[in-house]
């Protein structure tokens, strides 16, 4: 598969005040986290020639994604200044003007994926919805959808990084447009305006305005669904409270996780272009397990460090999270 999108470091405030470096943003995150469980990716963004870019290119490469840009650029590195509450939660700040992720444009990522003739997956989201830069993705996800890719779009909102919430909100919904999956937290639910207070109508209400056929919700502690457009779905949820150390990652880990299930189904390898792939009740909790499973390894950890397979596949066989049909 291929994923296109931000690649920064997250800078981490301790409990002294002191900030710790640590390899973030959530599509690199994606996209580690996708070779780390041994699925065959490709990165599409460049990474800079300064110090914390030749940290993210020797990550990146540890766990075997294979970089389309090979030769780094001279703009320097994002940052972004996490801050996390009692609870492990992070809010971010960033920095985010002439950095080297964002050198990227729609031909050259359209050529790139091109010339994957067994490409079946694409996936982006988070800052790459900025509409500052929806001339780059938008043209990109366009050209994938129509050549049958699968189109994953995680909404994963950051509103404290752009000064127009319409302009912003309206550049998202654009991006989902061309989502066969989409994404998203209770918390980004609210942010692009569907504030019913049950998340589950507010998610069959986003689903409604998109031709997406799927959408994951997240919950936090309350697991997770997976809803069809069709008005089905499954609940999941750890038997067992996980004990969260923060939550720098989480989502991003619980994506890679649902797409490495979801390429691991016969139905998704029998289908010839997304528009066939048809998923059933054991796809869904399939993938919803182990996307479960692989963010409460994430979540047990400090930043963002996702599991291996392996991992995932011992905290599934040690007990499977609970699932009940919406």
């Amino acid at each position: 598969m291929a994923t296109a999108g931000e690649a920064l470091i997250d800078m981490i405030t301790e409990a002294d005040g002191r900030l710790r470096p640590c390899a973030g943003g959530a599509v690199y995150n994606l996209t580690r986290a996708l070779g780390l469980q041994g699925v065959g990716t490709l990165y599409l963004n460049p990474l800079s020639r300064d110090r914390f870019g030749r940290q993210m290119a020797e990550a990146i490469h540890e766990a075997g994604v294979t970089l389309s840009r090979t030769e780094p650029v001279h703009q320097p590195t994002s940052l972004a200044l996490v801050s996390l509450d009692a609870k492990g939660k992070a809010s971010y700040s960033f920095y985010r003007e002439g950095v080297a992720d964002r050198q990227v444009n729609a031909a050259e990522m359209s050529a790139a994926c091109a010339a994957q003739p067994n490409l079946s997956v694409i996936a982006t989201g988070c800052l790459a919805l900025v509409a500052e830069d929806s001339d780059k993705y938008l043209p990109w996800l366009r050209v994938q959808r129509a050549a049958g890719k699968l189109v994953v779009v995680d909404a994963n909102l950051r509103p404290a990084i752009v000064p127009d919430m319409v302009t912003y909100r309206s550049s998202v919904m654009a991006a989902l447009g061309e989502a066969d999956m989409i994404k998203v937290s209770d918390d980004d639910l609210s942010t692009l305006g569907f504030t019913h207070p049950d998340p589950l109508e507010a998610a069959q209400a986003l689903l409604a305005k998109t031709p997406a056929r799927w959408l994951a919700l997240t919950l936090g502690a309350q697991g997770a669904v997976i809803l069809n457009r069709d008005g089905s779905g499954w609940h999941g949820a750890e038997p067992v409270p996980v004990t969260v150390v923060d939550t720098v990652g989480a989502g991003d880990s619980f994506l890679a996780g649902m797409l490495v299930a979801l390429l691991q189904r016969p139905a998704m390898q029998a289908a010839r272009s997304a528009r066939e792939l048809s998923l059933d009740s054991a796809d869904i909790q399939h993938i919803l397990g182990h996307a479960i499973a692989s963010a409460s390894l994430c979540v047990m950890e400090t930043g963002c460090v996702p599991p291996t397979q392996e991992q995932v596949l011992q905290r599934l066989s040690a007990g499977r999270p609970n699932f009940r049909a919406l």
